[in-house]
């Protein structure tokens, strides 16, 4: 499945998925039918590799989703949508979810007006993202913005602005998730 980690080369026939006819390796077709255990981890293993985060950061999630009331798989995709890393990407301020987590890491990214180096933080409603005021900050997010149309979601917002800015104008919900999973089979799985 493509699930468009290599920003706007996805976009292009040279992404790997779509040259290939089946799985990778010489026994690719005596595969039986996956078991429901496999169905659960599939749907785990896409959402974690989407966003980037490893299984300690994913049941950390997971455990504060499980907490709150309400459904816990639409809690789970609600905190990582809501992931610094992501909202910048959703932005358009980075291509991808890797090179906008190395964009916060470099300290490139403000959150209302301070700098904020952690692509885990989890943004609230209100909250003000900006391109740090520096040349080399403004001009890669420029290049970012300038390479791709990005289609921005409901819950962001963003101010055409010489340093790039977005608000965060209210919390996610499951439908703004653009990753085709299904988030009750995540929560089956790590339930057990």
């Amino acid at each position: 499945m493509k699930l468009f980690l290599k920003g706007t080369r996805c976009d292009t026939p040279k992404c790997a998925v779509d040259r290939r006819d089946g799985v990778p390796g010489m026994h690719q077709y005596r595969r039986g039918k996956a078991s429901e255990y496999a169905i659960r981890l599939r749907e785990k293993q896409k959402v974690k590799r989407y966003y980037g985060i490893f299984e300690k950061q994913f049941r950390k999630y997971y455990d504060i989703a499980s907490r709150r009331a309400g459904n816990t798989g639409d809690s789970l995709m609600s905190l990582l949508e809501r992931r610094l890393d992501n909202v910048v990407t959703r932005l358009g301020f980075a291509l991808s979810r890797p090179q906008a987590r190395q964009f916060v890491r470099h300290g490139h990214i403000l959150v209302n007006g301070r700098k904020l180096d952690i692509p885990s933080y989890l943004v609230r409603p209100g909250d003000v993202i900006s391109v740090k005021n520096r040349d080399h900050s403004r001009r890669m997010a420029a290049s970012s913005l300038a390479d791709h149309t990005v289609q921005i979601p409901d819950w962001l917002d963003r101010a055409a602005t010489d340093p790039p800015e977005g608000r965060v104008s209210r919390l996610p919900s499951v439908q703004d998730v653009a990753l085709p999973v299904t988030p009750q089979l995540i929560v089956e799985l790590l339930s057990r």
